[in-house]
C-alpha cells in the first residue's frame, strides 16, 4: 500500500493540470500532421508526471527496531562511513554515516531513535551536489539532536542538493520523537547525515542500500 506525501500536494496538483495542458495541445496540433512526434511527445509527458508522481510516495512501512537499534532514517545509498569532527554540536569526534537519496528515492525522514528532542536548528546555505564534501557544511540543511532515555545523543542533518530547493522538517526542542515516526521531507535529491557515538557498532557498509525503517545502521551501547 502506498500514499502521496502532503509536501507534494501542490506540485502533484500542478503538474497533473500541465500535463493534461500539454496533451490536448500535442493532441490538437500533432496528432494528424506529425503521428510519430505526438506519440513521442506524449510518452515523454508520462514519463515526466511519472517522475513527478513517484518522488511524492510513502510506502506504507512499520519500524522494525528495538530500543537500542539506530534505525535508517532514509531511503537511499550509504556513501560516508568516517571517524569525524563534528562542529556544530558536539564538537568532539563521531561517526559519520551519510545516506544519498537519488531523486528515485523516497524522500520522507524519520527518526532513527526514540528519546527527547534537544536541540534543533535550520541553516541556509547553498545547494551543491549532495555527494560534494562541503555540501554537510556549506549547503542549506538542518540539524536535530535526539536524546536516548540511556543519555546517549545523536546527530542526524538533512542536507540540499543541487536539485533539491526546500527542505521541509518538524521536530523542535522538547518535542518527544518516536523511532521511526517521521520529522521531515526534502525535495528532489539530497542527504542525510548521521552522528554517533563512537565505539557504535556500524551494521551497514559503504554502497549499501538502504531503507528507512527497515535498515538497521548500529545500535546503542
Amino acid at each position: 500500500m502506498m500514499t502521496f506525501h502532503r509536501e507534494g500536494r501542490s506540485i502533484m496538483l500542478g503538474s497533473i493540470a500541465l500535463f493534461v495542458l500539454f496533451s490536448v495541445a500535442n493532441f490538437y496540433f500533432l496528432k494528424d500532421l506529425i503521428f510519430g512526434l505526438f506519440l513521442f511527445l506524449e510518452l515523454g509527458f508520462l514519463v515526466l508526471l511519472y517522475l513527478v508522481l513517484q518522488f511524492f510516495r510513502i510506502p506504507k512501512r512499520t519500524c522494525t527496531g528495538a530500543e537500542l537499534d539506530i534505525m535508517c532514517p532514509a531511503d537511499g545509498k550509504v556513501v560516508v562511513i568516517e571517524e569525524v569532527e563534528e562542529t556544530e554540536y558536539f564538537k568532539d569526534k563521531r561517526i559519520q554515516v551519510s545516506i544519498f537519496m537519488s531523486p528515485l528515492n523516497v524522500h520522507a525522514n524519520y527518526y532513527p531513535i526514540s528519546g527527547a528532542v534537544s536541540y534543533t536548528k535550520y541553516h541556509p546555505g547553498l545547494f551543491l551536489v549532495a555527494w560534494h564534501p562541503k555540501s554537510s557544511t556549506d549547503n542549506e540543511r538542518s540539524t536535530c539532536v535526539v536524546k536516548h532515555e540511556n543519555g546517549q545523543e545523536i546527530l542526524f542533518r538533512q542536507i540540499a542538493g543541487a536539485m533539491a530547493r526546500r527542505i521541509c522538517y518538524y521536530a523542535q526542542k522538547g518535542d518527544q520523537a518516536t523511532q521511526g515516526a517521521e520529522f521531515g521531507f526534502i525535495k528532489f535529491g539530497s542527504r542525510v547525515d548521521l552522528f554517533l557515538p563512537l565505539g557504535t557498532k556500524i551494521d551497514v557498509q559503504l554502497n549499501q542500500k538502504v531503507k528507512a525503517k527497515l535498515t538497521k545502521l548500529g545500535s546503542l551501547n
